[in-house]
């Protein structure tokens, strides 16, 4: 427990800009759980101030997100932004919190730029950039002797992002892209590439899409008569949240991630157990995100004496802050993104089995930061 100087706060207001609606909901539902899970596990405070909630529902809508952002931050002063799950959203609300000074972490969004280029002294992430286990499978794949490879997302910039970070590792490595393949977001129209693809008869192919989407092409995969025959593989999104919905049509996918199951760590153990009693359901990615997005602004406050009017000091805090998590050891860069483990996983039984580390440490190159 930490004693409270004469000048902190009596408590902490916390601002929970998350999707609670349309395509992202769960998501946004089980970031939440994560982060209130932390703050429950600590007698519902946060180095010893107690939490007050304030939540907006951003429907994933980039177009409404600097009104619901200055909502929180004018109107309901909340010390901390917690968003969000759409990156078009986050860079809106990031905009927000740089003019307004207002201490935001970043739970889940992976665009590339939220920590490169359009890096900050108050805005902190807690899930991956887009490049970071997109890079590692370029790696794992080069390593595996893959040549020739196919990619193929949807048309937008998470999607774009991926790619490039996979074909970064995968051309150093020695391989090759023998094309490149896009369709518009969010069509699900996957025919015609599969019927290319099998006739360029790559060695592997490499794709990013999440969601429905994912579950759709893991199925339509399997149904052209491709699994078994050309390795798929893509970043961990591919899997992560869909296997209940695909069944065996995803066994012996492999994907990175920076988190996984199985990885028998005591901490991600604990972390399990308590979720699953807590929620009734097997904790994922998003939950370990949110978990740790309370647990980096604890670090903070600690730094701050409990004082939530102390930016610079919270902000240090968090910057210096080292710490175990249930995906494994964690510290921040200097633009304030994850330095992480990034897990090979294979699908087994309905769970991402982590086989190994693909890359450990791995650190975003921040190419554009200037903080």
């Amino acid at each position: 427990m930490y004693s409270l100087t004469s000048s902190a706060a009596d408590k902490v207001k916390i601002g929970l800009m998350l999707p609670y609606s349309g395509t992202y909901a769960a998501l946004g539902d089980t970031i939440t759980n994560g982060f209130k899970q932390y703050v429950d596990e600590n007698g519902g405070k946060l180095a010893g101030l107690p939490v007050e909630y304030y939540v907006v529902d951003d429907e994933s809508n980039p177009s409404k997100a600097v009104e619901n952002t200055r909502k929180l931050v004018k109107r309901d002063e909340v010390d901390v932004l917690v968003g969000t799950v759409h990156s078009g959203v986050a860079m809106a609300m990031a905009k927000v919190a740089r003019d307004s000074k207002t201490l935001m972490i970043i739970p889940n969004a992976g665009a590339d730029e939220l920590t490169r280029e359009l890096c900050a002294p108050n805005v902190f992430r807690t899930s991956f950039s887009m490049w970071q286990p997109a890079y590692a499978m370029g790696k794992v794949m080069a390593e595996k002797g893959h040549k020739k490879v196919v990619t193929l997302t949807w048309n937008y910039a998470g999607g774009k992002q991926s790619i490039e970070g996979f074909k970064e590792s995968f051309t150093k490595g020695g391989g090759t892209i023998i094309k490149d393949m896009n369709l518009p977001f969010p069509n699900v129209e996957f025919q015609p590439f599969l019927t290319e693809i099998a006739s360029l008869k790559p060695d592997a192919v490499f794709v990013f899409f999440a969601g429905g989407g994912a579950a759709k092409f893991l199925k339509d995969y399997e149904a052209a008569g491709l699994k078994g025959n050309i390795p798929l593989y893509g970043s961990g999104f591919l899997t992560d949240g869909v296997l209940s919905a695909v069944g065996k049509s995803a066994d012996g996918v492999m994907t990175t991630l920076h988190y996984a199951d199985g990885l028998k760590d005591p901490i991600d153990i604990s972390f399990r157990a308590n979720y699953e009693k807590r929620y009734k359901a097997i904790p994922d990615v998003y939950a370990v995100q949110g978990y740790d997005a309370a647990k980096l602004y604890e670090a903070g406050l600690k730094a701050a004496k409990g004082d939530t009017k102390k930016i610079k000091e919270i902000t240090a805090g968090m910057k210096a802050a080292k710490f175990q998590s249930p995906r494994g050891p964690i510290s921040i860069s200097k633009a304030h993104n994850p330095i992480q483990n990034i897990y090979l996983r294979e699908v087994k039984n309905g769970l991402n089995n982590v086989v190994s580390v693909a890359i450990p440490a791995l650190d975003d190159p921040a190419r554009g930061c200037k903080m």
